[in-house]
């Protein structure tokens, strides 16, 4: 039986990533490794409360003294880590808390897992993997052609993004000094169930579900790749069984769309199905974001031809999917609207409603 240390699972994507491991193993061990900051929340994986196969710790990857104990008490096989502050304007504001996070978190999962892990020099337990989970914001920015390939040079602009590749990097540098046993995986913008109303899609079906206005920054033209969770969390589950040590994998999903398209395309769904009221009236443009990179597209050929990969769900079909379940799971969303987010809300949209 494979036992994964998932660190971050509370959170959007390492959540479906639990669940989607429970639901297509039965003889594996998950260990949910999570601080519970304002994006985690454990009801995203209530369904699974009781499995005597996934345990839930709360902690932090900062903590070494935990997560000594978790290894010692463990036979930990995969270390999958998703534990990441990951919202660009949170780390415009505070950027000391990603440094934190996604840096400093990232080494001390490694130093950890290679203590236990380590038979002698550049010897390791056969079997063992650490998944760092990054994204394609630390390639910066594309023009209006080309993709980012797994060659493409770091070039991140925001703090959250440097964050992010600075982790990389130390994780690129364990394999190329230790030989430990790595791959690193950047996947383009997820998107579906339970994920933050920070970020655009849920945000801007709360604000019409709501009658208030949808911030878009600049002219809305900026380009992003949306790739649905559930084809995310397929292929890291095939990076984990098959991925060649030391490479790198893009996670792409051919869904490029401009910020302004995909808000039309939301409020144009809910206009019909939901409310004739929720109309383009909403959108408003605000200034925009520091740092705020152009486009991002990724190219997925590499896992596509070496893995076996290819997504499951078309965009039209997937943001379909998401918006009906956040209109089904209002109570979710009600729920974790924290007093730490309303006032983050207020500060940054309460102008606008």
């Amino acid at each position: 039986m494979k036992t994964y240390l998932v660190t971050g699972g509370a959170g959007f994507i390492g959540s479906n990533f639990i669940a989607f491991l429970l639901d297509t193993y039965k003889d594996i061990k998950i260990i949910n490794l999570d601080k519970l900051t304002y994006a985690g929340n454990l009801e995203n994986l209530i369904n699974y409360d009781g499995f005597e196969n996934y345990k839930f710790i709360k902690g932090d990857i900062n903590d070494s003294v935990l997560l000594n104990e978790i290894f010692e008490n463990n036979e930990i096989d995969y270390v999958v880590n998703f534990a990441a502050e990951s919202h660009v304007d949170r780390s415009i504001e505070n950027p000391s808390i990603f440094v934190e996070t996604n840096v400093l978190g990232t080494l001390n999962l490694l130093n950890t897992a290679k203590k236990f892990w380590q038979k002698a020099e550049d010897i390791y337990i056969e079997g063992k993997k650490f998944i760092q989970i990054s994204t394609d914001e630390v390639y910066g920015s594309l023009s209006n052609e080309g993709y980012f390939t797994e060659e493409t040079p770091l070039d991140p602009h925001s703090p959250y993004s440097a964050s992010k590749a600075s982790a990389d990097l130390l994780v690129q540098s364990f394999f190329d000094t230790y030989k430990f046993p790595v791959n690193i995986t950047r996947c383009s913008n997820n998107y579906g169930p339970f994920q933050f109303p920070e970020k655009l899609i849920p945000l801007v079906i709360h604000q019409c579900i709501e009658k208030k206005q949808i911030p878009i920054y600049g002219d809305g033209l900026n380009v992003r790749d949306w790739l649905f969770v559930e084809d995310h969390c397929s292929a890291v589950d095939l990076v984990i069984k098959n991925g060649q040590l030391g490479e790198v994998y893009n996670i792409g999903g051919h869904n490029e769309k401009t910020n302004i398209g995909l808000v039309n395309k939301i409020i144009g769904y809910l206009n019909e199905e939901v409310d004739e009221n929720i109309n383009k009236e909403l959108i408003t443009f605000v200034k925009d974001r520091k740092g705020h990179d152009r486009r991002y597209a990724i190219d997925p050929t590499k896992i596509e031809k070496e893995l076996q990969w290819k997504p499951k769900y078309h965009f039209e079909t997937g943001i379909i999917k998401t918006i009906d379940w956040y209109l089904d799971n209002s109570e979710w969303l009600n729920n974790i609207l924290d007093d730490e987010y309303k006032k983050y809300y207020q500060k940054n949209y309460g102008k606008l409603n």
